[in-house]
């Protein structure tokens, strides 16, 4: 029993830190084995990575004294520090590889380039851009909370494992074929019933807005589906670069559903 005991632990720590490895700018310099239950542990915490980035985001935006424009730029770039810049790596990719044009092998090979073209600096830039006007504007008509700072990334990332789990592989070889191999679904999607149930709790209990509770959650899994089906024409699936694209593209949906309906 105590065996068992122990071996759960550790299994939920190797997922723990699997997240924090690929994820985070947190230096995790030791080799994890990517079993089944860890890997599945790796992507239920994601959602909670997202959320603790918040959190860090809004003890800052909380112990600031500055413009509006000042703190919206400070909330982006803390976002980008924290994660690396991974997603905006994949948006950037995916931007590249879709403008291309170019039939799905040759969007696949621009995909593994690590190299940026022009088409994914321009996506890039308005994208950076865009989202500091954007929260500029929130915080300008004092729409900001430090709750939204906090479920804003949180959802991102629920509805980026979401997609992930109900999006076939695009390809055999590459990272999101080898985790889509090393999952349990059943045992994904319920972990993310439950951050989906903590996140709207938070929303209503905290910031007592059921209306926007309710709008959120609908716009997760329509952007999830409609980009599934975007994902599936023009890649041939999911892959890693276009599963970091949606957490970004995500992230400006919450954000303006926060700007409209507050």
């Amino acid at each position: 029993m105590g065996k068992n005991k122990e071996y759960g632990e550790g299994t939920m720590m190797r997922g723990v830190l699997l997240a924090l490895q690929f994820f985070t700018i947190f230096p995790i310099n030791k080799e994890l084995n990517m079993n089944r239950k860890s890997v599945t542990i790796m992507f239920a915490t994601l959602p909670w990575i997202g959320g603790a980035f918040g959190l860090i985001t809004s003890i800052v935006w909380l112990s600031l004294d500055a413009s509006p424009l000042f703190l919206a730029f400070t909330i982006v770039l803390i976002g980008i520090v924290l994660s690396g810049g991974l997603h905006l790596d994949g948006f950037a990719d995916t931007s590249d590889a879709f403008f291309s044009y170019r039939n799905q092998d040759k969007r696949h090979e621009i995909l593994a380039d690590p190299r940026i073209g022009a088409f994914g600096t321009m996506a890039l830039l308005f994208l950076i851009v865009g989202k500091i006007i954007l929260l500029t504007e929130i915080i300008t008509q004092d729409g900001m909370s430090w709750q939204w700072l906090v479920v804003i990334p949180f959802l991102a990332r629920v509805g980026m494992v979401y997609f992930f789990i109900i999006t076939p592989e695009a390809r055999d070889k590459g990272l999101a074929a080898f985790f889509k191999k090393r999952f349990h679904s059943q045992a994904l999607l319920i972990a993310i019933w439950i951050s989906i149930a903590t996140a709207v709790g938070f929303i209503v209990i905290v910031g007592g807005a059921v209306l926007v509770a309710i709008t959120t959650l609908v716009a997760l899994f329509i952007c999830a589906h409609v980009y599934k089906l975007w994902t599936k024409k023009h890649f041939g699936g999911v892959t890693g670069d276009v599963s970091g694209a949606f957490v970004e593209g995500m992230e400006v949906v919450l954000w303006l559903l926060i700007f409209i309906l507050l």
